[in-house]
C-alpha cells in the first residue's frame, strides 16, 4: 500500500548482455563487463526509458547496484545515479555462481532459484528482506517523484513480487530480459505492474495511471 496520490512510478532497468548471461550462468558475486552487444542494448534502454518518462518532472532519483554491469548501463543509458546500493544486487548463488540450471540439474534434479535451496547461497527469505528495504524507500520517493533502479535478472523479478505482496518465489511469473524496463505504478493507493520486460524500441509511451496527476 502507498500514499493515495503518488506522482511518481518505479522503473526497473536490468543491466546489458555480459557473456554469462548469454550463456545462461548464474551470475551474483562475479563482477562480469557487459558485452559490445549490451553496451549497445544500454545506449538503447536509454532511449527507452526517455520515451517513457517524457517531460514527467521532477528529475527521478536513480539507485544503482554496484556491479560493473549495473554501473556501467546505468552511465550508457545516460543515467546519473544518485546512490549506489547493495541491497539491489543479484541473488547470491552460491557454489552454484558461474553455473547454468543444465548443468546444475545433474547433480540436484529440477532445481531452480526458485524452488530448491542455494548451497552457501542466499535463501529467498534474505534476498526478500533486502529487496523490501529497496521498496520501502522507492514508497517514500514515489510520493514526489519517479524511482529509476539500475539491477539484475532474478533481484528485480524478487522486487516485482515483493512489490505486488507476493512472495520472492513468485518472481518466476516476471519475465526480465538484459537491458529491458519494467514500469511499477499504483492505482489509488494499490501497487501494480504498468509494463514489463519492455524491450528497446518502443517508442510510444504508455498513459499515466488514472490516479497519477
Amino acid at each position: 500500500m502507498v500514499s493515495e496520490s503518488p506522482v511518481g512510478r518505479l522503473y526497473l532497468l536490468r543491466h546489458g548482455e555480459t557473456e554469462w548471461s548469454r550463456s545462461g550462468q548464474h551470475t551474483g558475486r562475479t563482477d562480469i563487463p557487459l558485452t559490445a552487444r549490451g553496451e549497445e542494448q544500454a545506449r538503447v534502454a536509454g532511449d527507452l526509458l526517455r520515451t517513457l518518462r517524457g517531460d514527467a518532472q521532477p528529475a527521478p532519483v536513480v539507485w544503482c547496484s554496484p556491479r560493473t554491469r549495473a554501473a556501467h548501463t546505468a552511465d550508457l543509458a545516460g543515467l546519473r545515479v544518485d546512490e549506489v546500493r547493495e541491497d539491489l544486487v543479484e541473488w547470491d548463488y552460491g557454489d552454484y555462481e558461474g553455473r547454468t540450471t543444465p548443468d546444475i540439474r545433474t547433480e540436484d534434479p529440477g532445481w531452480t532459484i526458485w524452488t530448491h535451496p542455494v548451497p552457501h547461497g542466499e535463501t529467498d527469505e534474505a534476498i526478500a528482506a533486502r529487496i523490501d528495504r529497496v521498496v520501502a524507500d522507492a514508497d517514500a520517493e514515489l510520493a514526489g517523484r519517479d524511482v529509476i533502479l539500475v539491477g539484475h535478472g532474478h533481484a528485480s523479478r524478487v522486487l516485482i513480487a515483493r512489490y505486488l505482496g507476493l512472495p520472492p518465489s513468485a518472481g518466476v511469473g516476471f519475465a526480465f530480459d538484459p537491458a529491458s524496463v519494467t514500469v511499477l505504478g499504483h492505482e489509488r493507493g494499490e501497487h501494480r505492474i504498468d509494463l514489463l520486460n519492455v524491450p528497446g524500441g518502443l517508442v510510444e509511451a504508455p498513459p499515466p495511471p488514472a490516479d497519477r496527476h
